[in-house]
C-alpha cells in the first residue's frame, strides 16, 4: 500500500499507539478482552478502512437520471453542511448562482481550485482561498438542494415545485431553534479530509455573496452511516448507527430515487436534515443495561436484544430471558430500533447518511454535541411518519433534542455543459 492511501489521522494514530504500548497498555487490553469478549485492537482495525486522498468523484452525469454525488457515494469521513437564504429577487440571479456553483463544484471535486490563488498583481483578491492546495480531491462531493422558498412567488417557479416539497410539520419532541431551521438552498460537502470539505463550502459561500446569505451550518465528523465495504460506525452515544440502512439497487429505486413521474426531478430525491443535540452528560451516567434497552441493541456488537449478531433481523416478539427479565419482550416496544424498524412502519425505509458533530461546550459547561442527521427519500412524509412515532414514544427522547431542521429537493446531476436545476428555467 502506498503512502498516499493513508490518512494523516491514521498515520498519527498508529504512531501514538506504538509509542504508548507499554506493560500497562497490554494489561488494559487483556482486561478489556475478558470483560467484553472483544479484542479492541481487532475491532479498531476492522472499523478503520484505508483512505485514498487522491480519489475523486465525478460531478457531471454521463447518463440520464443520474443522481448527484454524496447520496449513494460511499460515505466519507467528514461533512460540512450549510444552508442559505436567497436575497436575490429574480430567477435570473438564482440561475446564475446555480450555474456558477455547478462549474465550481466540478473543479473542486476534481481536486482543482476554482480560480487563481495568487493574483497576477499583488493588489488583487484571490478567486480561491487556497487552503486545500496540495490536499488532493479526498473523494469530495458537494450535493446541492433546493428548499421550498425557491418555489415561492419571488422567482415565478411555483409551477415547477416538486410535488412532495413542503416544510416539515411540527413534530413531537421538537425543540427547533429559528437560526437552525429552514432555508432556501443547501450544500452538503463531504470528503475524507476535513479541510477539503471546509474549503469547498467556504469558497461556494463566497460566490453566493449578493445572491444568498448563510442561514445555518453544521460541521460533521465521524460518519454515522456505512457504504458496502465499510463497517458500521458509531454515534456519540457509543452505539452502532445505520445497521439496517438502504443498501441494494432495488431499495434505492424504491425508497430513494424519483422516477419519471417526477418530471424534471427524475433521478433526484428529497433531503431531510435534522440537527439532533444529545444530552451526553446525562447519557453517560446511565447504566449500560438501560442504554441497551433504550436502543434495543447491545452496545459493543450492535446485536438486537432478541439475539444473534449485528445483522440478525430483530425479533420483536421474542420474550425476555435472564436477569432482570420482567415477562415482557426482549426488545422494548418503545426502544429506538422497535419504533424505527421498517417491519413496524409499513415497510418504509429512508436512506440515512448522517455525521456526528460537536460545538464544544454549552453555557452550562457541558458537552454540546450530537448527530447531524441527513436522510434521502422519495417523499419527506416517510421521515415525518417515522419521527411522529419516535418523537411521541421513543425512550431515546430523554437524551436527545431536535434543534434544527430543513427539507430540500435534490435535482439529478447535470450533464457536462449544464448545471444543477437547469430544467427549472426552461
Amino acid at each position: 500500500m502506498t503512502a498516499s492511501r493513508f490518512s494523516r489521522r491514521g498515520l498519527l494514530g498508529a504512531g501514538l499507539a506504538a509509542a504508548g504500548a507499554g506493560v500497562g497498555a497490554v494489561a488494559g487490553v487483556a482486561g478489556a478482552t475478558v470483560a467484553t469478549g472483544v479484542d479492541p485492537f481487532a475491532a479498531a482495525g476492522n472499523a478503520d478502512e484505508s483512505i485514498d486522498l487522491s480519489q475523486q468523484v465525478p460531478f457531471y452525469a454521463t447518463a440520464a437520471r443520474q443522481p448527484q454525488g454524496g447520496i449513494r457515494t460511499t460515505p466519507q469521513r467528514h461533512c460540512v453542511f450549510m444552508v442559505f437564504d436567497l436575497t436575490a429577487s429574480t430567477a435570473t440571479e438564482l440561475q446564475v448562482l446555480l450555474a456558477r456553483w455547478s462549474a465550481a463544484i466540478a473543479q473542486l471535486q476534481a481536486g482543482r481550485t476554482i480560480g487563481s490563488v495568487e493574483p497576477a498583481h499583488g493588489e488583487g483578491v484571490g478567486a480561491d482561498t487556497g487552503e486545500a492546495l496540495d490536499l488532493g480531491p479526498a473523494s469530495l462531493t458537494v450535493t446541492v438542494g433546493l428548499g421550498p422558498g425557491v418555489f415561492d412567488e419571488r422567482f415565478g417557479l411555483a409551477a415547477k415545485r416538486p410535488v412532495h416539497l413542503a416544510a416539515i410539520p411540527t413534530l413531537p419532541s421538537d425543540a427547533l431553534e429559528d437560526g437552525l431551521t429552514g432555508g432556501d438552498l443547501s450544500l452538503q460537502a463531504c470528503a475524507d479530509d476535513p479541510q477539503v470539505a471546509y474549503h469547498a463550502v467556504r469558497d461556494l459561500a463566497r460566490m453566493a455573496r449578493g445572491t444568498a446569505t448563510v442561514r445555518w451550518t453544521v460541521i460533521g465528523f465521524g460518519r454515522a452511516s456505512a457504504g458496502p465495504s465499510q463497517s458500521t460506525p458509531r454515534n456519540l452515544m457509543g452505539f452502532k448507527d445505520g445497521t439496517r440502512n438502504v443498501s441494494t439497487n432495488e431499495e434505492y429505486d424504491r425508497f430513494v430515487w424519483l422516477d419519471d413521474d417526477a418530471g424534471w426531478m427524475a433521478g433526484g430525491t428529497y433531503q431531510v436534515v435534522r440537527k439532533i443535540r444529545m444530552n451526553l452528560e446525562t447519557w453517560d451516567a446511565d447504566v449500560v443495561r438501560d442504554q441497551q434497552r433504550v436502543f434495543g441493541r447491545t452496545k459493543v456488537e450492535g446485536a438486537p436484544l432478541s439475539g444473534g449478531t449485528e445483522h440478525t433481523t430483530p425479533d420483536f416478539h421474542a420474550a425476555a430471558h435472564g436477569a432482570g427479565a420482567d415477562g415482557g419482550t426482549a426488545i422494548d416496544p418503545r426502544s429506538h430500533v422497535a419504533l424505527a424498524a421498517h417491519e413496524n412502519n409499513g415497510g418504509v425505509k429512508i436512506l440515512r447518511r448522517g455525521y456526528n458533530y460537536t460545538d464544544g461546550l454549552n453555557q452550562y459547561g457541558q458537552l454540546d454535541a450530537g448527530l447531524l442527521f441527513a436522510a434521502y427519500t422519495t417523499d419527506p412524509e416517510h421521515f415525518t411518519r417515522l419521527q411522529r412515532k419516535l418523537g411521541a414514544s421513543d425512550r431515546l427522547n430523554e437524551y436527545v433534542s431536535h434543534i434544527g431542521s430543513g427539507v430540500f429537493a435534490v435535482p439529478p446531476a447535470p450533464r457536462k455543459g449544464s448545471y444543477v436545476g437547469e430544467q427549472l428555467f426552461r
